[in-house]
């Protein structure tokens, strides 16, 4: 017979509540204790049933990851997927991946994904994370959530790091090579890192002396097309950049086909940069100049913050992650090969 929580308890010599206790995560068992307990659940070869717990202890053992439709297939959703299932391991907890559109009635499509579900906690993404009637409703609910480079102060849990600097100093580097025209294509409007990618930009400009052009700035939506589209748009003008930020790298991937489709060579003709040092910014050639924004620590960290926070209700915490600039072969001062 498959050993119980209950034969957990007496091999150990302790109550099957505080085998549930170590169980389910809690930092308030004495370390020798919990190692007794996590030896005996070893020595009898203990495997919680998750169903029955959760019935016990009114939970799913759920997590949820929600975010939009547009950044599905991205590199960046995929590394915070991984991260989200690394905090998960070695827990009760499994992790639920659920794509919902940003639309006005996102707050009643959460209310029913909560009521099927019963998720314990969510991760939430932007543009989800910047979405204050959605907070405010999982505040309602008594729904613990943490969010992912939010925009709002009224999420207690986020986890991100500071764009606006990274994006300035990306820029910097190729004020530094000698750009004066740079191009800009934005992000997806109402992400929060539409608005730091371009005030960055436009602070690494102003610090260089170098006045805003407004011709220079392009929309995007972080997708591939938008990248070849926006750099249709820059390069189709009368005096075009000498370089171009895209908002990510998926973007910028599509300056570079675009750039080679006519017949520009890179960085000789076009110095190119994106953000979030995605595996597509190592198989480009030349290799993309980029940001490497640590999509899968914070996935991570959102993921099991958010979880400590079930156990510590009053948890409160703004966590910010380290950046690197990754300067690589697609950039150059102008002109040069």
């Amino acid at each position: 017979m498959p050993a119980r929580i209950e034969d957990v308890a007496a091999h150990a010599g302790v109550s099957t509540k505080t085998v549930s206790r170590v169980l389910n995560g809690y930092t308030n068992v004495r370390a020798k204790l919990r190692a007794r307990i996590e030896s005996s659940i070893h020595a009898l070869n203990y495997v919680p049933n998750p169903s029955a717990r959760g019935l016990a202890g009114n939970r799913s053992y759920l997590v949820a990851l929600v975010y939009d439709n547009p950044l599905a297939g991205s590199s960046y959703t995929m590394e915070l997927i991984v991260g989200v299932l690394q905090a998960c391991k070695g827990t009760p907890y499994n992790a639920v991946l659920h794509p919902f559109e940003a639309t006005d009635d996102l707050a009643a499509q959460i209310d029913g994904f909560v009521a099927q579900h019963r998720p314990d906690a969510l991760v939430l993404v932007p543009p989800h994370a910047n979405n204050a009637r959605l907070l405010q409703r999982l505040d309602e609910l008594d729904i613990r959530y943490s969010t992912i480079s939010s925009k709002l102060r009224q999420s207690h849990i986020d986890v991100g790091f500071d764009e606006r600097r990274a994006a300035a100093e990306i820029v910097e580097h190729l004020v530094s090579l000698g750009h004066r025209r740079i191009g800009h294509i934005t992000g997806l409007r109402g992400h929060g890192a539409h608005a730091w990618r371009l005030s960055g930009y436009r602070d690494a400009l102003r610090r260089a002396g170098i006045a805003y052009d407004e011709s220079l700035v392009v929309a995007g939506d972080f997708t591939f097309p938008s990248g070849v589209e926006g750099a249709k748009a820059l390069l189709n003008l009368r005096r075009p950049p000498t370089a171009i930020f895209a908002a990510n790298d998926d973007m910028a991937c599509g300056v570079m086909r675009e750039a080679h489709e006519r017949g520009l060579s890179i960085p000789g003709d076009l110095s190119v940069c994106g953000f979030d040092d995605t595996p597509a910014s190592l198989v480009m050639s030349p290799g993309l100049t980029t940001v490497r924004q640590p999509c899968r620590e914070i996935g991570c960290l959102a993921a099991e913050s958010v979880l400590q926070s079930i156990r510590d209700p009053a948890l409160r915490q703004q966590a910010r992650v380290p950046y690197q600039l990754r300067l690589r072969e697609s950039t150059a001062a102008p002109g040069k090969s």
